[in-house]
């Protein structure tokens, strides 16, 4: 059977077999855009990047994977309207203006784009000219996320950066200058970072009044440089007290927190991270990229193939998903409570039966057990996580696996 033969059964599948739930309405739907490569991998990064050997990387080769990628994917989501494109890595901004500029014309002639989505591009600091930027500005993106970490020189060095101070405040020094809308990324709880390193690294930020601000605490993840050998980190109590002051002090300077580490201005929370924490529908393409797309009755994701000259390969001959799989009804309540509770707002009760099919019945015992214990607050029409909830969000999330 040719790939196209193949691709047009999946399709058939997917819209008629009967399937573990009946969904009355499809969610919103975004498109996430993968491009897996940076300058040098750092040692806490889990994502799916790549070092461009010698600065270089095949820009041309990987556009029309892009393009091929979309293309393919286009049955599954025909007639649908995409609110936001989100285009992340790695570091999408080592791409040259013209590339950037082909694939928003791609997406923009192979998809129904909404007039006003909100178009994504991730920054790093090293990668800032001004010039460049404008282009991107000029080619559509209105939302900038600058991967900044932090302004110390020293943390900067041990979480094995490229850039500089110096370089971090004049990329966000050009990303105000060129954009409404855009967030800084900061992490805290870094190693041997003190509560005033933190605290100066926060107020830094604020001063550029950023609309957004992504405050992470670093964790060591597995399979990473840091996950080996790891730093020294602040103790516990340590990393709390950043983290309490942090929530005091961005409230103070007007920011909401509206997510676990995400922090807005009046009307400027990310739209795109939104769709993903309210159980909404995404399309990635590129490399590694995955994607959940809802179905009258059923629920499927895929991912692409990772590598990214595997991708680019795949792509062309036609087909990039290296694996697929309906989500069944078991896993459902578990997959929308790991996105849903990270939100202090929580979710009104009918997003659930809307975005995964099942009935308020097949979570009542988990919610029961989760507000015995304080962690969530709820009525006939909201569920959200106490401030308890939110310190021991883990422990929250877990009560709703299948097997606990």
């Amino acid at each position: 059977m040719s790939q196209a033969s193949t691709v047009g059964v999946n399709v058939v599948k997917a819209f008629s077999s009967p399937g573990s739930i009946r969904l009355t309405s499809l969610p919103p739907l975004a498109l996430y855009v993968h491009f897996p490569w940076c300058v040098r991998k750092c040692p806490y990064c889990d994502f799916n990047s790549h070092e461009s050997k010698g600065g270089t990387f095949p820009e041309d080769d990987y556009l029309d994977a892009l393009r091929s990628d979309l293309e393919q994917s286009l049955p599954l989501i025909w007639g649908r309207q995409v609110h936001t494109v989100f285009i992340g890595g790695g570091t999408p901004s080592l791409m040259s203006a013209k590339g950037l500029d082909r694939l928003l014309s791609d997406v923009r002639a192979l998809l129904p784009l909404d007039a006003d989505a909100e178009i994504t591009l991730e920054a790093n600091p090293g990668t800032f000219e001004a010039d460049k930027f404008a282009q991107f500005r000029a080619s559509g993106v209105n939302r900038l996320s600058v991967g900044i970490q932090s302004f110390n020189e020293a943390h900067l060095k041990a979480l094995g950066r490229i850039h500089d101070s110096e370089q971090a405040r004049h990329a966000v020094e050009v990303a105000a200058n060129t954009f409404d809308n855009f967030n800084l990324d900061l992490m805290f709880a870094l190693p041997k970072q003190t509560l005033a390193e933190c605290q100066a690294d926060i107020e830094t930020a604020l001063s550029y009044a950023p609309p957004h601000l992504s405050l992470y605490h670093l964790t060591l993840e597995p399979n990473t440089l840091f996950a080996k050998f790891p730093p020294p980190l602040p103790d516990d109590d340590s990393s709390a007290d950043m983290q309490d002051w942090i929530h005091e002090r961005t409230r103070e300077a007007g920011y909401e927190r509206y997510e676990v580490s995400a922090y807005a201005k009046p009307h400027r929370q990310s739209k795109h991270n939104l769709n993903y924490w309210r159980f909404g529908d995404y399309l990635g393409i590129g490399a590694g990229a995955h994607t959940k797309l809802s179905f009258p009755n059923r629920i499927l994701r895929q991912m692409r193939y990772k590598h990214p000259a595997t991708f680019i390969d795949e792509a062309r001959s036609g087909n990039a998903v290296q694996e697929e799989h309906e989500v069944g009804s078991r896993d459902l309540p578990f997959e929308f409570i790991l996105n849903a509770l990270r939100l202090v707002e929580g979710f009104p009760v009918h997003r659930f039966v809307e975005r995964t099919g099942l009935p308020m019945t097949s979570i009542e015992p988990a919610l029961q057990e989760a507000e015995r214990r304080g962690l969530i607050s709820r009525d006939f029409e909201k569920i959200a996580p106490t401030p308890l909830g939110q310190a021991f969000l883990n422990d929250l999330q877990a009560l709703f696996l299948k097997d606990s």
